[in-house]
């Protein structure tokens, strides 16, 4: 099948790039075909994230979207910022918080949701959408340029072998392919390495988000209450925090986050965010309350000076799968939005021109001529002073923002990639985490089971190992097996015989919610995710 652009990816990104291009293409009389795939079996599927949304992005790309009927309902009411200890809690006046920890203006709302509605937008202006394909590998012209994607095979067992349900592979060709896969994008990663993407650019740094939307008592729900958290339960030299956001319906989005260059092995994401909720400050809102959905993704939170190379020749990087996110604000939808946008009108202009698999130079150009450009330049000594611990990089972005402005006459760097920073299991100290309560505090796997996680029994394991020897021979030899804490669905478990020996990693790829975590905290970067068969993995109603 073939198109002028094909898009990998129905997030933000991915649909504001189709609408864009439609909206171009009218406004000028002209036909483009665009065709967007999503591994989901729906648009939003797998969609996670906080979320509080700057709509700057969104008044561009669709300016009524409020006559429109866009699911951006809860504005923000209220902004605090809590310090926590292991008891207790210090706001933070609101007059010294930097202006990226406002967010007077911003709507809380479910991202999820919101992909939904710009889908019935790009519809409406005839793109072609195919949600449950996922896109499995890039397709190349002989010149080496991008042509394309082909979808995954259906129905393929664990033994590689075509069942009755056996579907093959579409090939998608296009003049200009975008790759809107969300964060660490499995092609996206592939695409880096083919261009050497990465060549100028910082290590990409990232994070761990996890969340749970609970349905609470009305007399605790406060519609617009944006509530941040640092310090307990992470140790100085860890950089994390929470939200707690309350939306519509008596229900709040609570999650937690950890940035994955941690150094402990035994530090557990999960079980920290599990322990957060039970800090008094956190607590009083759940008790008498239900949790009703569970999710995590990982997060790119490098800022411009992580940003790869973005164009090649045939198409383009978009949003997290480049690592247009501004961690300093804790947002990156509106980035995402806007990266689409600026991607759609370099392509545009290319095709119109009749032009096809070069590189689209307007897209950077675009780019650094634009309000995003200026705001992940103020933003970019964030990360990199929060690494330096939670005081003093406190300190010192506030320094950056109050006193220059995020116009800094330097750039701090991002030294080393998250994998390789771990300590020897000898050089740690192991955390002992509470049992869950089964109240307010959860067991992983019962968590899993509130994300809807689905993949077929026997198609092939999508986390592969590059040496089946390294869980054992080194990962648990060094680490003491990482991967059964960093990973938030009870994937990866060591198991032995009944009398204790012979230990060996069981995948349980059936819990997989596609937050990739593993594949960038590995030490070894001896897993690999790989697309699953479409359709498969979480759905989330409206994460």
């Amino acid at each position: 099948m073939e198109y002028d652009v094909v898009i990998v990816g129905g997030g933000p990104a991915g649909l504001a790039a189709a609408i864009r291009l439609k909206q171009l293409a009218a406004g000028k009389g002209r036909e483009v075909g665009v065709c967007l795939i999503e591994k989901g079996s729906e648009i939003g599927a797998h969609i996670l994230s906080g979320a509080v949304m700057d709509p700057r992005a969104l008044d561009e790309l669709l300016p009524d979207w409020k006559a429109n009927g866009a699911p951006l309902t809860c504005p923000v009411s209220e902004d605090r910022f809590l310090m926590l200890t292991q008891s207790g809690a210090y706001k933070t006046p609101n007059w010294m918080l930097p202006g990226c920890f406002r967010n007077h203006g911003n709507y809380v709302v479910s991202l999820g949701s919101v992909c939904r509605w710009l889908g019935t937008q790009a519809e409406a202006l005839g793109v072609e959408i195919f949600p449950g394909f996922a896109g499995a590998e890039v397709l190349c012209n002989t010149d080496g340029a991008v042509k394309g994607v082909s979808t995954g095979d259906m129905g393929v067992n664990r033994k590689g072998e075509h069942t009755e349900a056996f579907q093959p592979g579409i090939e998608l060709l296009a003049k200009y392919t975008f790759f809107a896969e969300g964060c660490r994008g499995h092609l996206g990663k592939q695409l880096e390495a083919k261009f050497d993407l990465r060549k100028d650019a910082d290590p990409q740094v990232y994070g761990i988000g996890l969340k749970e939307l609970w349905e609470i008592k009305p007399e605790k729900h406060q519609p617009g209450l944006v509530v941040h958290t640092a310090g307990w339960p992470l140790e100085r030299d860890t950089y994390g925090g929470s939200f707690m956001y309350h939306v519509d319906g008596n229900q709040v989005a609570v999650g937690f986050v950890v940035g994955l260059a941690y150094t402990n092995p035994y530090l557990s994401p999960y079980e920290e965010f599990q322990r957060y909720k039970t800090h008094p400050a956190i607590r009083g809102f759940l008790e008498g309350g239900k949790r009703i959905a569970y999710g995590a993704r990982a997060i790119a939170a490098g800022g411009i000076q992580s940003l790869p190379k973005f164009t090649f020749p045939g198409g383009c990087l978009l949003g997290d799968d480049a690592g247009f996110l501004n961690a300093s604000r804790i947002k990156g939808s509106h980035a995402a939005i806007k990266s689409g946008m600026l991607a759609a009108e370099a392509a545009f202009d290319a095709l119109g021109e009749e032009r096809s698999g070069d590189e689209l130079s307007g897209y950077t150009t675009g780019f650094e001529q634009s309000w995003l450009f200026d705001e992940l330049y103020r933003a970019r000594n964030f990360k990199p002073w929060m690494a330096k611990g939670l005081y003093t990089g406190s300190i010192m972005f506030g320094i950056d923002q109050i006193v220059f402005g995020g116009k800094a006459p330097w750039t701090l760097r991002h030294a080393h990639a998250d994998h390789d920073t771990l300590k020897k299991k000898m050089e740690a100290e192991p955390i002992a985490y509470p049992k869950p309560d089964g109240v307010i505090s959860f067991d992983r796997l019962t968590s899993v089971s509130f994300s809807n996680t689905n993949h077929g029994e026997d198609q092939p394991i999508h986390l592969t190992l590059k040496d089946a020897s390294v869980p054992v021979n080194v990962n648990l030899e060094l680490y003491d097996a990482p991967e059964q804490r960093y990973c938030p669905a009870g994937v990866y478990e060591i198991v032995r015989d009944d009398d204790g020996n012979n230990p060996r990693l069981q995948i349980n790829a059936q819990n997989c919610v596609h937050c990739k975590t593993c594949d960038i905290k590995d030490p070894t970067q001896n897993i690999v995710w790989v697309v699953p068969e479409g359709g498969g993995g979480p759905n989330y109603p409206n994460m």
